[in-house]
């Protein structure tokens, strides 16, 4: 056993099945090590998609993700995939194999400095040295699972990988551990808040999606007779069409969103994370009730009374036995306020609008299967319309907001949860972005329907150049007057889709195929104009 097998074992003791990434020399002792010690190398088209892979790979099951990258141009590849990792909170390694240690620090080929690259947007940056592999990889582990999670970098020089191992891998690793309890009489107090609102309702972010069980927030909210709106990266923490659900924030409609939340006499943050969207920009003067894993983050004009920090699991269940308030919003108010929401949503339009395109996906795929998309006027569109009704199944970027996270999230997500159904739904610009990773999935054998909603425009930076008067200019991404789309790309079948009828029997086609299918749906992107900013 040399040091690679030896990083591999300790790995697959944690859990670890895949890692994602490219090859180069110094990659192959790892890569080597890997097909003999039973965790697959995925070769992607790009490192960042590697990392994006890795990242959703840790949401979805609770271990890191791992991404692999040669020096240099490899790791600042990988790195807007760990950033992602960073800010939007996912378990993850990445990996970048080196030169020998003896040339680190020269000026030489492809040579950077790894670990000041890393430093910004990792919880820790760390070197493999011989002797010191299984205490490093451990303590890299803890880290990134460890609240908040998020990514750690470990720079691994080939002569090292190669070198004879002079440590034994672990039989198993621990997983996370859980944030501490909070304070009893601080949960009491937060619970007297609570009872004493007449009109108090939540809002479920990003953090709530790492509880143990899910399940405390809807018995919580019953319980308490809490409308709940939440965040784009919480959708389907609780089933949407439950009567108590609101919609979600700070998307599509939004000013529809903030006069209902207004309306309200506290706000409830559960698990709110301000790296998706500060609470100074919808809350007004309606006071703050803070319950997170972390002290809360928000601008001084926010009227905060009170915050409960700590596990987030423990904290609902002991508010579980404390006792209701009036509860005084009725559910016919609720109902209301969702059918207009929905209403505004779906503006009259005689082509094949967004909207249009986003229900019929909504429609074809089953409602435990999983939906992974892109960043772009549609992630607006798709947030605020799209009906989540399982956790895990709603797959965005929304700290990083990175372009290019949609194919390979949905080829993540397949690989994780194989037997589910998954499907891709991007923007023309998003595609072009990350198209090559169809290869990938292609190759990996993986039934994914892949809907690119091609109004040969940047449309999110067209409304923005509109709304600030300047002219277009950079936003074109395809022939203004359509054309016919290709038979395939990459030996990807792709089928054309004008219109409702047509965009349906393509994703009965698409879900019934043994592979990856692009569904090329042209829309007509004006709706955008009024949904996207009101």
């Amino acid at each position: 056993m040399n040091n690679a097998d030896l990083i591999v074992a300790t790995l697959g003791a944690a859990g670890i099945g895949h890692g994602f990434g490219i090859p180069s020399g110094n990659v192959l002792p790892l890569i080597e090590a890997m097909r003999a010690g039973g965790i697959e190398f995925v070769l992607t088209a790009h490192e960042g998609s590697a990392a994006f892979c890795a990242d959703v790979t840790g949401r979805l099951s609770g271990r890191p993700g791992l991404c692999i990258a040669t020096l240099g141009p490899g790791a600042t590849n990988l790195a807007t995939g760990v950033g992602c990792a960073w800010l939007d909170r996912s378990p993850l390694l990445a990996i970048t194999c080196n030169l020998e240690a003896g040339r680190i620090g020269r000026r030489i080929q492809m040579a950077i400095d790894h670990h000041a690259l890393f430093a910004p947007i990792a919880k820790a940056s760390l070197a493999l040295r011989d002797g010191e592999i299984v205490p490093t990889l451990l303590a890299a582990i803890e880290t990134a699972l460890a609240e908040p999670p998020g990514p750690v970098h470990l720079d691994l020089p080939e002569d090292v990988a190669l070198m004879p191992a002079r440590e034994s891998a672990p039989e198993s690793v621990p997983g996370r551990t859980p944030a501490p309890a909070p304070d009893g009489e601080v949960v009491a107090a937060a619970a007297r808040l609570i009872a004493g609102a007449a009109r108090p309702l939540a809002v479920i972010g990003a953090s709530a999606m790492r509880m143990r069980d899910s399940g405390l927030l809807r018995r919580f909210v019953e319980h308490h007779r809490l409308p709940f709106a939440t965040t784009t990266m919480a959708k389907g923490l609780i089933d949407e069409e439950h009567p108590l659900a609101i919609g979600c924030i700070e998307r599509a409609r939004r000013q529809l969103q903030r006069r209902f939340l207004q309306r309200a006499d506290l706000v409830v943050g559960l698990g709110y994370d301000t790296v998706e969207v500060e609470y100074e920009a919808w809350i007004g003067a309606v006071p703050l009730l803070q319950i997170d894993i972390e002290a809360v983050d928000v601008d001084a004009g926010v009227a905060l009374v009170h915050e409960v920090t700590g596990d987030l699991d423990r904290a609902l269940a002991a508010l579980l036995d404390t006792a209701p308030g009036p509860g005084r919003w009725r559910e016919a108010e609720l109902a209301a306020h969702r059918a207009r929401f929905g209403e505004a949503l779906r503006p009259a339009l005689a082509g094949l609008a967004p909207h249009h395109a986003i229900d019929i996906v909504r429609r074809r795929l089953p409602a435990d299967g999983v939906l992974a998309f892109d960043v772009g006027a549609h992630t607006h569109q798709i947030a605020s319309q799209w009906t989540a009704h399982a956790p895990g199944t709603f797959l965005i970027t929304n700290g990083w907001s990175s372009m290019g996270f949609g194919l390979p999230a949905a080829i993540a997500a397949k690989l994780a949860q194989p037997a589910r159904p998954v499907a891709c739904l991007i923007g023309d610009g998003c595609f072009q972005m990350s198209c090559g990773e169809l290869a990938t999935a292609d190759r990996l054998g993986l039934a994914l329907p892949v809907v690119v909603l091609d109004d040969r425009n940047l449309s999110l930076i067209d409304i923005k150049q509109q709304r600030r008067r300047y002219g277009r200019a950079g936003v074109d991404v395809g022939d203004r007057e359509p054309r016919p789309p290709p038979a395939h790309y990459f030996g990807v079948p792709v089928l054309a889709a004008t219109d409702a009828a047509s965009l349906d029997a393509a994703l009965e086609r698409a879900f019934a195929a043994s592979g990856p299918t692009v569904i090329e749906a042209r829309i007509d992107p004006a709706p955008y104009f009024d949904t996207v900013f009101d």
